[in-house]
């Protein structure tokens, strides 16, 4: 199992993000929660903007353990903040994180520590080392958090927080079809100083479930049809690689969601990988449950993936415009 600050964890991690936004009854988180503890995803990543001022997921958080205080101490807990969704802006001023981190550290009321904290993007404004060493000196030396991570982030930034402080993880996306970090440095960079590198949307935006075959699947609300990758246009050619790793997943005996997640996984078995840790998100105890099926790959199914990658290109851009990415 890995380990962050020495604290062992889950092969696969839980994300909160699609409990709080759009919201889901309370009752209906818990049992996803729950869940993601009963099935050894203890690895817990939130986030300030995941949801709405009003509630969100460390407001979540706060009644989950409110009402579930011995689960406290099984759980990793990390946070993101540091990011106006509606501006699409990221900050990292001494000022503004400190007002975010003590507004964490308020709503957990003590009952649970900020094991890991993160800022969910660089501020093009701020240098990375002002806002780390800031974090560093006021809230890991104080014993306040228990250590930094990074999110979205380039190879050349890890480089550079590295250099300022201790970096226990970086958090950027990967999947069959965001396979960015694999050609980019970010895995070389993770590999040589020995950070753990956390997988986010490893299903692809629900994409690589295999549930959504057409655009009807989606209602016409439904965020993601104002990502470029489920634009009419890009939909047609990426559903072909959802058909492809669907195949592999028949042939394997598990479902399009788990080979998916475990061909992240399986990632940290290839020389000079770092170790990886997917961090799909889900909001129904058994879609947790599946998420969190371990099944290990074999080289030739490794291989399988590596030839169908070979001759696909992902269409579209992850992000709409104006959203940060890999600064």
């Amino acid at each position: 199992m890995p380990s962050i600050l020495g604290m062992r964890v889950g092969p696969i991690a839980f994300g909160m993000m699609h409990l709080t936004f759009p919201r889901k009854p309370v009752e209906q988180c818990f049992l996803a929660m729950r869940a993601a503890l009963d099935s050894g995803c203890n690895f817990w990543n939130a986030g300030t903007f995941y949801g709405t001022p009003e509630w969100n997921s460390i407001t979540l958080l706060q009644e989950y353990f409110k009402k579930y205080p011995e689960d406290a101490d099984k759980v990793v807990l990390s946070v993101k903040a540091c990011y106006d969704p509606q501006s699409r802006r990221p900050y990292g001023s001494p000022e503004l994180v400190k007002k975010d981190l003590d507004y964490i550290l308020g709503q957990l009321k003590g009952i649970k520590s900020i094991e890991v904290f993160e800022c969910a993007r660089v501020d093009p404004d701020v240098p990375v080392e002002t806002t780390l060493k800031f974090i560093d000196e006021e809230y890991v030396k104080k014993g306040l958090v228990g250590g930094i991570a990074l999110s979205e982030v380039s190879a050349t930034t890890i480089r550079r927080a590295a250099k300022v402080t201790k970096i226990v993880a970086v958090e950027n996306e990967l999947s069959l079809w965001t396979t960015n970090a694999l050609e980019n440095g970010v895995l070389e960079a993770c590999s040589e100083l020995g950070i753990i590198l956390l997988a986010y949307s490893p299903i692809g935006k629900g994409m690589l479930s295999g549930e959504i075959k057409t655009l009807d699947d989606l209602d016409q609300d439904d965020v993601r049809r104002l990502f470029p990758r489920f634009y009419p246009e890009n939909f047609a050619v990426n559903i072909q690689l959802v058909e492809q790793a669907r195949g592999l997943a028949d042939k394997k005996g598990c479902t399009p969601a788990q080979f998916a997640i475990n061909w992240v996984r399986s990632l940290s078995s290839k020389p000079g990988m770092p170790e990886i840790i997917p961090l799909p998100g889900s909001t129904k105890a058994s879609r947790v449950e599946e998420n969190a099926t371990v099944c290990d790959l074999t080289p030739d199914e490794l291989a399988a993936v590596d030839a169908i990658l070979a001759k696909f290109t992902t269409a579209g851009a992850r992000y709409p415009a104006g959203i940060p990415t890999e600064v």
